[in-house]
């Protein structure tokens, strides 16, 4: 069975997708950008405080599912300068701890190009 959700309390989506699919046991968190939860708009800055408001989303997405940081499985990370690989990676290290997820990061080109960082994850909770 395939579920789409939209967990209460979440940012509004940006786009015509579902926030968290999940199918089976697994858990798809569509990529997530900046978005400040206390304003439901986009915030910019520095790449600490886009990674920590991103990471921020996606645990509050899994935890509306029933589901924690602990419980993901692969991400994948967007970012729009490379050279911000070293302080994006301390911010996710505070989030993942011992909780290690398999990864990959890249450098890309964003439609927003405000944008610093987008982050989406694969969670596994049967």
């Amino acid at each position: 069975m395939i579920e789409r959700l939209i967990p209460e309390g979440s940012v509004s989506p940006r786009g015509p997708y579902s926030h968290v699919v999940r199918a089976g046991g697994f858990l798809f968190v569509s990529g997530q950008g900046p978005i400040d939860p206390a304003t439901d708009q986009m915030s910019y800055g520095a790449i600490e405080h886009e990674t920590r408001l991103v990471l921020t989303n996606v645990k509050r997405l899994l935890e509306g599912v029933g589901a924690t940081m602990a419980d993901v499985v692969k991400c994948s990370v967007f970012l729009r300068d490379g050279g911000d690989f070293a302080a994006m990676n301390s911010v996710y290290a505070e989030f993942f701890g011992e909780a290690k997820p398999a990864r990959t990061t890249v450098e890309c080109k964003f439609a927003n190009p405000q944008m610093k960082v987008e982050i989406d994850c694969i969670a596994y909770k049967p």
